[in-house]
């Protein structure tokens, strides 16, 4: 193996990718797309949910109620009224997601009993949103609950505090604002290498065939591996580049804490990119015409990692079959590692399984792609 016959095959891949737009596109401009498109459209966090009223006492303490949810970052009042038949039209329009009525008899019912209940008409279309909703109205009406109990207290003479017997104190950590988006963009940075590193190098070997120039390299005394390395060089490189950008997009744009070492990050991300470089070289090197080589380079790579990888969806939610289908799936074990590092700073101690799952993995799909190719024209 010559390293001059390397640096050859390299130097006409990053000609062919400079004089190819469509190439130039997926290594410069999709990372930026997806983590702008990735970044600000998916969020798993539920705030302003339009709230209508239908107040059927409208007391001073109805009203006290309704200014609870007014004053919750979680809801946003838009409309009040007063039959149960708009309560209906609004729901069936998506006017609102969640609908408060307060009965008539809200403050008879509290005063007499010191109990009483308020309904929440909740648009169920969307469980996950419908669930968040119905958790943090009961927080709403719990904290407006106390209230009313204490001032009731004080009223009467009592103990002006309310004492539970348990009371559970909460701390959250390595997400402390237990914002989405912290969860959500390490797994874009993930997407988005899997997507450029497979698309790209899914193009190397059948652009020669399409293009008429397989024989002059099988001409050539260039052996496998050296066409190989020689053809994967390059987008290497890029990979990394890609890397670079979307750690400073992430932590400078969109302000995810970064607690790891560069050092764990980037020796982690040189072992994803030999894992998807070498998938699209063997895509390339078994189909001859780019657009196929593409579209199955995008099917391998886009759906494993937006739905098994625990990007998107929890792994341990899953059905047990479908967890363990996702142990073979190479992109799981960088989304963890992504996670882990930005937000614990775990360090290679750490993340010693998924690392060495990483290792295999690479070294099983770079001896596979290095048999791939023959120097052959049937």
């Amino acid at each position: 193996m010559r390293v001059r016959r390397i640096k050859a095959i390299a130097v006409k891949e990053v000609l062919q990718v400079w004089r190819d737009p469509i190439s130039l596109m997926i290594a410069l401009l999709m990372p930026f797309m997806q983590m702008i498109l990735l970044g600000y459209g998916i969020s798993l966090d539920v705030k302003h949910l339009p709230v209508c009223v239908f107040d059927r006492e409208a007391s001073q303490l109805s009203r006290d109620l309704i200014k609870r949810f007014q004053a919750s970052e979680y809801f946003s009042l838009v409309a009040g009224f007063d039959n149960y038949r708009d309560v209906t039209r609004a729901l069936d329009r998506g006017e609102c997601q969640l609908v408060l009525v307060i009965p008539i008899d809200f403050t008879e019912r509290l005063s007499d009993t010191g109990t009483s209940a308020v309904q929440a008409v909740v648009d169920a279309t969307d469980t996950n949103t419908a669930n968040i909703a119905i958790g943090y109205a009961e927080a709403v009406v719990g904290g407006f609950s106390s209230d009313v109990q204490v001032e009731a207290s004080a009223m009467k003479g009592g103990a002006t505090d309310v004492v539970q017997p348990v009371d559970a104190q909460s701390r959250v950590w390595f997400n402390e604002n237990l914002e989405s988006r912290n969860f959500i963009i390490p797994g874009v940075v993930a997407l988005v290498m899997a997507l450029v590193g497979a698309q790209l190098t899914s193009l190397t070997i059948s652009r020669e065939w399409e293009r008429g120039t397989m024989e002059l390299l099988v001409s050539t005394p260039v052996t496998p591996m050296e066409l190989m390395l020689g053809k994967l060089a390059p987008y290497f490189v890029i990979g990394l580049l890609d890397a670079v950008f979307c750690l400073a997009f992430s932590v400078y744009w969109f302000t995810v804490p970064f607690r790891g070492t560069l050092v764990t990050l980037f020796f982690t991300t040189s072992l994803f990119l030999i894992v998807v470089l070498g998938i699209g070289y063997l895509i390339s090197t078994a189909i001859r015409d780019q657009v196929g080589a593409a579209q199955i380079g995008l099917l391998v790579t886009l759906l494993p990692t937006t739905l098994l990888s625990g990007y998107a969806f929890p792994i341990d939610q899953m059905p047990l079959p479908v967890q363990a289908i996702t142990y073979v799936v190479f992109a799981r074990y960088y989304v963890t590692i992504l996670k882990a590092v930005f937000l614990k700073g775990s360090g290679f101690l750490d993340l010693g399984a998924p690392i060495l799952a990483m290792i295999v993995y690479a070294g099983v799909i770079a001896y596979l792609a290095a048999r791939a190719f023959r120097k052959q024209l049937d």
